[in-house]
């Protein structure tokens, strides 16, 4: 079956968590709140909070749900207020676009199911005009059996927070099986995925997503400060492109575009983001956010609207005379028509920016979901000896052992670190630093799905500097180095590539961005482990760039 763009529309329905429930419907006002809340896409004058009900009687299909706005510090007055209904068409979750509120003001907010009350949270809209500073959180890659989201819970800890970026892997589609990914520390964690089969059906996401949202620690991150989101590939599937994915196949698990259909409804429903915008299809989430007179928040999609698929060293890499064809790999490579983005988002994305600039903000950001820098794998045999190499490959499990083996051989003829990133389609990437000079600006580069701390000093294929870019690692999700930890891999990175300012492939947590007019301040800040409570929070490293007449000046450690 063929699933059509009118179809897709159609999985979504009338979109808000208010949308009328039919009137022959059972309706009640008795439910739980065991989801928490949350909040999401800011605006000056407004932000969407959101929230699931649990009814206590599954025989419902509807269900009253009150909801309230106050200004922080004072609860009997509410600015905002009003009640929705809603049922299993959105798997009973609410979210509702607040308008009406003042610019720069923290809020709180909260529901109401007959006499339960859920909990409270904080939320905050944008400034307008003069603003001396923001400070946000950017996250990424959650896998809920990869470890404790001790992450989420430092977050919900921070004296000043504006707003979290989460730059996808909100959830991961993979099952129980003891071989799948993050079960070796999932399993004595007690943390199974549910369902403990792979994501395939609507049903299945919804439960995932609830699974999710069940943990205290991700709950208080949402209550404490709105989320600007987007997806990556895991809320689909692994490695996802505009027609398929890495971990998708057909003959057992479907049409790929009924399972992405699946997967956007359910992340719509379960995510504090505004519902797809009338006219443009549900994978266009790219949109910005203005910070006042100091700064643009460009969030942009690289997965489902334009993607290529991607390369792969099997199919990709031909052999010639008993060696890979080199030349043949790399012109598949550059293809000028392999790209992330697509015409549309890259003119929408240089028109904003160059609307930015001409606005006086100083600075422009990009919330991008994969690394944008030219990171070409390490050579590990200039590093070690035969020896050395074959007793590090002794001490691997075997199930990683050849692909270790296999990387090894491959980072010597000099190819990209990993192909599913921008150094996948370098064509792509040059038309976006080119839009990047047309409108004047060298923005702060956001990266998540890496699993790793970057800092990438970002160059065009001429040299020309064209941003500086922020990786953040994980909330949980294993990465490379985890794979190789007698392997300092991190460290070769940054040895191999002169766009590497910092590499680090083990250390999990977020990066606190804090800018000013003058400067940008980027902590990489690390939990001391996954594995048990309580935790220590501390920062790995910090480094600012300040904004000049110019662009940007050099990336300083501190």
């Amino acid at each position: 079956m063929t699933l059509h763009r009118r179809d897709l529309l159609g999985l979504f329905g009338a979109g808000a968590a208010g949308a009328a429930v039919p009137a022959a419907t059972r309706a009640s006002s008795a439910a739980a709140f065991v989801h928490g809340v949350a909040s999401g896409d800011p605006q000056r004058d407004g932000v969407v909070i959101w929230t699931r009900v649990t009814p206590t009687d599954p025989t419902v299909r509807a269900v009253r749900v009150d909801w309230s706005v106050w200004r922080d510090g004072d609860a009997a007055a509410s600015v905002a207020s009003g009640t929705v209904e809603t049922g299993p068409d959105r798997d009973f979750t609410v979210k509702v676009p607040v308008a009406g509120l003042q610019p720069g003001v923290e809020y709180r907010y909260a529901f109401t199911a007959g006499e339960t009350r859920s909990p409270q949270g904080r939320t905050r809209t944008l400034p307008a005009g003069p603003t001396p500073d923001v400070v946000l959180a950017v996250a990424s890659c959650q896998l809920y059996p990869g470890g404790l989201f001790n992450a989420w819970d430092a977050v919900s800890k921070l004296e000043r927070l504006d707003a979290v970026v989460h730059l996808g892997d909100y959830i991961y589609e993979y099952g129980a099986e003891p071989d799948a990914y993050g079960m070796a520390s999932g399993a004595p964690l007690g943390r199974i995925p549910a369902p403990a089969h792979e994501i395939v059906s609507l049903a299945d996401y919804r439960t995932r997503h609830a699974q999710y949202k069940s943990d205290p620690d991700l709950q208080a991150a949402h209550a404490r400060a709105p989320f600007i989101c987007v997806w990556d590939d895991h809320e689909i599937a692994n490695d996802a492109w505009t027609a398929g994915a890495e971990n998708h196949t057909a003959a057992t698990e479907g049409d790929y575009a009924s399972r992405k259909a699946a997967a956007l409804k359910a992340y719509f429903e379960w995510m504090p983001i505004r519902e797809p915008a009338a006219g443009l299809t549900p994978e266009a989430i790219q949109r910005s956010f203005d910070f006042g007179d100091l700064a643009s928040l460009l969030m942009v999609e690289t997965r489902l609207l334009a993607r290529g698929e991607q390369l792969t060293w099997e199919a990709d890499m031909p052999v010639a005379d008993g060696r890979p064809d080199l030349a043949a790999f790399h012109t598949k490579r550059n293809d000028p028509a392999r790209d992330l983005l697509g015409d549309a988002q890259r003119d929408w994305i240089k028109s904003t920016l160059q609307a930015s600039r001409a606005s006086g903000k100083p600075w422009q950001v990009i919330g991008n979901q994969v690394v944008m820098a030219r990171v070409q794998g390490p050579d590990i045999t200039t590093m070690a000896n035969p020896l050395q190499i074959a007793g590090l490959l002794a001490t691997l499990p075997a199930a990683v052992r050849g692909q270790v083996q296999q990387s090894i051989e491959l980072f010597k003829l000099g190819v990209p670190f990993n192909l599913d990133s921008w150094d996948g389609y370098p064509a792509g990437r040059e038309r976006l630093y080119a839009a990047f000079a047309e409108a004047g600006v060298q923005p702060i580069v956001l990266a998540g799905d890496s699993h790793a701390f970057w800092v990438d000093d970002l160059r065009d294929a001429a040299g020309a500097r064209r941003g500086v870019e922020f990786g953040t690692s994980a909330i949980s999700s294993p990465s490379p180095g985890d794979a190789v930890p007698r392997l300092p891999l991190g460290a070769a990175l940054m040895q191999a590539n002169d766009e590497v300012v910092f590499c680090d492939q083990s250390a999990k947590g977020y990066v606190l961005l804090t800018l000013t007019p003058d400067q940008v301040k980027a902590e990489l800040r690390t939990v001391s482990t996954l594995f048990a409570k309580p935790y220590e929070a501390s920062v790995l490293k910090t480094f600012t760039v300040a904004k000049t007449a110019d662009g940007l000046g050099e990336i300083v450690e501190l």
